[in-house]
C-alpha cells in the first residue's frame, strides 16, 4: 500500500509502500476513503509537538471502510463506514476514564501521533474508538467532522451557554462550529488574520453577525470566546473582548507561549480554560447532532501523494474550510 511517512520533524513526508497491516484483537482494519488534514497534523510534522515515535503516519480525521475485523470485536460489519478521531486509545480503568474524562487518561494514545493515522491506503484502529459515519455525509465531507467538528463541539460546550460568542481563527473547526452555534440561536463574532477579507466573507456567509481582524473590537462585549488559532497572544485579546464572568476557551492541542498581561484582564471572574482532546461521548453526541442541523463542511480535495502540498497550504493560510486527502 501507499503511506505518507514522517521520519524527521521539519522535513516533508515520504511516500513509502509498506505491507497492509493486519487487524489484531480489538482492532479494525480500515480501507481509508478520506482523511482530513488538521492543524494538529502540522504541529506533529513541524515538531511543535515533540516526536514520540521513530516514524509516524499522520492523519486523525479518518473515514474508512471496514476491511477486516479483529478477534473480540462485535457489532461491526465488513464494509461499514467508520470514523477515527485523534483520541485512539485510553486505558479504561484509571480515575479519569472512570469519570468519563478519558481524554485526560495518562495512558492515552493519539491517532497520527503515537498510532499510525490516515495518510495511507489502509490503517488499523482500536474498535472502541471508531464511530459509524452518518449516511447523509460523503466520505470527503464527513472527514472534517472527526476532529475539527469534535474538538469544536467540545470547545463550544466548555464555552457555556452565552449568546454572544467570539471565535478566533476561522479555519476548519470554526466553520463547522459556527453552524452549530448559529443553530443554537447564538450570535457569532469571527476574528481572522489581519486583512483576511476572504475568511471574513466566508464567516459572514455562514451566519456570523460580525467579522474582523483579531485586534479589532466588536460593538458588543462577548459572553465567551473560543481560540482555535495556535497563537498565545490571542488570549489577552480575547480576555479584553469578553464581559465580566465571561469564558475564554483555548481549543488547540498546541499554542505558542502566552505573553504577560495585566491581571485586570482576568479580574471580574473571567475564566480561562483549555480543551484537551475529546471523549467517545463527544463523538456519539456530535455525529448525531451534525446531520440534524445539518452541518455542511467546505472542503478542498488533494490526492494522497500531495499531502505535503495540503500541509503547506494549511500552514500559509491558503485554505477555506478543510483540506481532505483522498487515496
Amino acid at each position: 500500500m501507499r503511506a505518507m511517512v514522517l521520519h524527521n520533524p521539519g522535513e516533508p513526508l515520504r511516500l513509502e509502500h509498506p505491507a497492509i497491516p493486519a487487524a489484531s484483537a480489538g482492532q479494525l482494519l480500515l480501507k481509508v476513503k478520506a482523511c482530513a488534514v488538521c492543524r494538529t497534523d502540522l504541529h506533529v510534522v513541524d515538531g511543535d509537538l515533540p516526536p514520540v515515535c521513530p516514524t509516524i503516519v499522520p492523519g486523525h480525521e479518518i473515514v474508512g471502510e471496514v476491511e477486516a475485523i479483529g478477534e473480540g470485536v462485535s457489532g461491526v460489519k465488513k464494509g461499514e463506514r467508520m470514523g477515527v478521531p485523534w483520541l485512539g486509545y485510553a486505558c479504561g480503568v484509571c480515575e479519569f476514564c472512570q469519570r468519563g474524562q478519558e481524554n485526560l487518561c495518562s495512558q492515552a494514545r493519539f491517532t497520527g501521533y503515537q498510532i499510525d493515522g490516515g495518510f495511507e491506503d489502509y490503517t488499523v484502529a482500536d474498535a472502541r474508538f471508531c464511530f459509524p459515519i452518518p449516511d447523509s455525509y460523503s466520505d470527503v465531507h464527513a472527514a472534517p467532522l472527526l476532529c475539527a467538528g469534535l474538538i469544536g463541539y467540545r470547545s463550544l460546550r466548555m464555552a457555556g451557554d452565552g449568546k454572544r460568542l467570539g471565535i478566533y481563527g476561522f479555519g476548519a473547526a470554526a466553520h463547522i462550529i459556527t453552524q452549530v452555534a448559529v443553530h443554537q440561536g447564538r450570535s457569532v463574532y469571527a476574528f481572522t488574520r489581519e486583512g483576511d477579507e476572504k475568511a471574513q466573507a466566508f464567516a459572514l456567509s455562514l451566519g456570523c453577525v460580525w467579522a474582523g481582524s483579531s485586534n479589532d473590537r466588536p460593538n458588543a462585549d462577548l459572553d465567551a470566546a473560543i481560540i482555535f488559532a495556535p497563537v498565545g497572544a490571542l488570549l489577552p485579546a480575547a480576555l479584553a473582548a469578553v464581559r465580566k464572568g465571561g469564558i475564554v476557551v483555548c481549543g488547540g492541542i498546541h499554542m505558542s507561549d502566552i505573553p504577560r498581561f495585566p491581571y485586570s484582564l482576568l479580574w471580574g471572574e473571567r475564566v480561562v480554560r483549555s480543551v484537551a482532546n475529546l471523549t467517545r461521548q463527544d463523538a456519539v453526541e456530535f455525529l448525531k447532532l451534525a446531520p440534524q442541523i445539518p452541518v455542511k463542511t467546505t472542503t478542498q480535495i488533494y490526492p494522497l501523494e500531495e499531502a505535503n502540498t495540503a500541509l503547506s497550504d494549511l500552514r500559509r493560510g491558503a485554505l477555506t474550510g478543510a483540506a481532505v486527502l483522498v487515496p
